[in-house]
């Protein structure tokens, strides 16, 4: 697993937003996060700040961004706190996942009981971004 920090695909990136807890990169139409080992990923403690500060800087609720979780490191999502998202009306265009982890395909699943919508699975952050950049936001 590779971060954005090595690759090309730094030079793209328009803001990066350091947290304790992890890094932010955003880019045009899409985001990706990298987590930091051992975070228990929540609302209130991550997800919202995030959120918050994502929206100011590119005045968007989201609807017409595609959310893509680089999972390189090994961390725990509240899963249950999707519905906090949503109930604060934010959206997302597509929600990707980029993890060559059975523990983290497992976890994906128990996500995908709580959003919304449909997430789209990556073993690899280019195919990710390649699908982002694209505008695809209706996986099978």
């Amino acid at each position: 697993m590779i971060s954005i920090n090595q690759t090309h695909l730094k030079s793209e990136v328009l803001k990066e937003l350091n947290y304790s807890f992890g890094d932010i990169f955003i880019f045009k139409g899409f985001i990706v996060s990298e987590i930091k080992s051992g975070v228990n990923f929540s609302w209130s403690e991550h997800a919202n700040q995030i959120v918050q500060d994502v929206s100011c800087f590119l005045g968007t609720d989201g609807s017409d961004l595609i959310y893509i979780s680089n999972r390189i490191n090994s961390y725990a999502v509240v899963a249950m706190d999707w519905l906090k998202f949503f109930k604060n009306s934010y959206f997302l265009k597509g929600y990707y996942v980029v993890s060559d982890s059975p523990v983290g395909k497992l976890n994906l699943m128990v996500e995908s009981l709580f959003f919304k919508n449909k997430i789209k699975s990556f073993s690899s952050l280019y195919s990710a971004i390649n699908w982002a950049k694209k505008g695809t936001a209706e996986v099978a």
